[in-house]
């Protein structure tokens, strides 16, 4: 087996990435424990998900299934979704409401926060049989998780030494979280879509607000998001979690003659036969269409136009990973809203106007690195050297942020010289 820390990182600020780590399942072993199992806070629900006691919700941190679940005294638990008795898969389906949890297997029971509360035949049957009279229901019960929560987002992690939640998301991410839910929030659907590449590619993805303006002809034609217009990207204090957005109607068609002169993801003569989809309230009033967030690892909060919704990122191997979208209005929308959300979902998800790309471009990256496992993308859209917020973008120094804090995280040292 290779080892996971011979790829190479030729430049300090990590305008260098080995696309090894895109590829290699020793790295994919690792990163499970360095990385999700790591000191940090992952991206689990929200609170809204799991209302009443007794609702539950399965989830993936990683490539390990969690359940959350709300207990009888209104508190929210997570537990590993995997029986202490023989490693049965407990909670089969994807959500619902229970009273306890019962293995399918041989029907060890768990109580709400995970303790084992009964084993059929504990002491046999007429003297036979059973478990051994030290046997303690309370040293096995199921693996848990701390969680937290902000402003009805919830969190999880499975280190016990991990940083407070709210210094995690640091100030610019709990604003943008107390912007995105002022008030109580309503869930209006899923989408779950499989994507043939490795999950970090998502992840550089979303962090890269140049693309969004050249990949994206349905948003950059209508006027969505193009990279004339005005946007910036704002950071927390260790460069691990993004937010980037765009201005509405801030460029003006010279700008645009001048950006996107023969470049074929505008095309100014394409023209939609229903132009509601593009119907636009402002509730926040900065004109901001476009306002996207990502906290490391594993979660987007989207902003599109009226369209709202967390992408939570649950990687199955080295080449596949599962997107999890979770839409949501607010339980006080006008139906003129909630029908404008409701109709705006068609630019999201895994056939969306809009986002439909982002998948097929995970797919086409993963093609085309493949036995390239010592190349090197070249990350300097916006320059190289400090990771700094930005006030454009054209840029991929978010990407760089990821990259960053992900080294750390897994033990990779990057080389001083800039070059290749």
């Amino acid at each position: 087996m290779r080892n996971w820390t011979d790829l190479t990182w030729p430049a300090e600020d990590f305008s260098r990435v080995p696309f090894g780590v895109f590829q290699d399942r020793d790295v994919f072993e690792q990163e499970q424990e360095r990385v999700f199992r790591g000191p940090i806070w992952c991206y689990l629900a929200l609170e809204a998900e799991i209302p009443n006691p007794g609702d539950y919700k399965t989830a993936f941190i990683g490539d390990t299934s969690v359940v959350a679940v709300r207990g009888a005294d209104g508190k929210i638990s997570a537990f590993v979704n995997s029986c202490a008795h023989r490693g049965t898969q407990l909670v089969r389906s994807l959500h619902g409401n229970a009273k306890d949890f019962t293995c399918v297997y041989h029907h060890w029971c768990y109580d709400l926060e995970g303790n084992l509360i009964g084993v059929p035949f504990l002491r046999g049957l007429k003297g036979k049989g059973g478990m051994p009279r030290d046997f303690d229901l309370r040293a096995h019960g199921l693996k848990t998780l701390r969680v937290e929560g902000y402003n009805g987002v919830l969190f999880c992690s499975f280190h016990r030494g991990v940083e407070p939640l709210a210094d995690y998301l640091d100030q610019p991410m709990r604003d943008y979280i107390d912007r995105l839910v002022p008030r109580p929030i309503e869930i209006l659907g899923y989408m779950r879509q499989r994507i043939p590449g490795n999950w970090k590619l998502y992840l550089e993805n979303i962090k890269d607000p140049n693309h969004a303006g050249l990949l994206h002809q349905f948003q950059t034609t209508f006027g969505l998001y193009r990279n004339t217009q005005q946007g910036a990207s704002i950071f927390d204090k260790k460069r691990r979690h993004e937010i980037h957005y765009s201005t509405l109607d801030s460029d003006d068609p010279d700008d645009i003659s001048e950006g996107y002169g023969g470049v074929s993801a505008f095309n100014a003569e394409l023209k939609l036969q229903d132009t509601s989809v593009l119907d636009y309230e402002d509730e926040i009033g900065d004109n901001r269409a476009i306002c996207m967030m990502s906290v490391f690892p594993n979660v987007m909060f989207q902003q599109l136009s009226n369209s709202l919704a967390t992408r939570q990122v649950r990687p199955r191997s080295p080449g596949e990973f599962e997107l999890y979208w979770t839409f949501f209005g607010f339980k006080d929308d006008s139906a003129k809203v909630r029908e404008m959300r409701l109709r705006q979902i068609n630019m999201v998800g895994p056939a969306g106007v809009v986002s439909m790309e982002d998948g097929e471009i995970g797919r086409l990256v993963q093609l085309g690195i493949r036995g390239e496992r010592h190349r090197h993308s070249v990350l300097e859209m916006g320059g190289t050297g400090p990771i700094e917020n930005q006030d454009t973008p054209l840029t991929e120094v978010p990407v760089r942020g990821f990259w960053r804090y992900y080294a750390e995280l897994m033990g990779y040292t990057p080389m001083r010289s800039a070059a290749e």
